[in-house]
């Protein structure tokens, strides 16, 4: 199991102050996603890989159809 709790977690520059975001960190390799509003909640991780392709077909728009 990976330990975020000394993690310096990011989120986009583009998000509202609403606090409706998700946030990032890396530890060891591996990529924590978890709700902003819930610094404490659950924490979803991915693989640097993972992210990368997520993040690949976001820019291409393969996920458009959701919105």
């Amino acid at each position: 199991m990976i330990d975020f709790s000394r993690a310096t977690w990011r989120k986009s520059t583009k998000s509202q102050q609403s606090g409706q975001c998700v946030e990032l960190a890396k530890v060891d390799g591996a990529i924590g996603v978890r709700d902003s509003k819930e610094p404490n909640g659950p924490i979803l991780v991915f693989t640097v890989e993972e992210i990368a392709a997520f993040f690949d077909g976001a820019a291409h728009g393969e996920f458009d159809d959701l919105l």
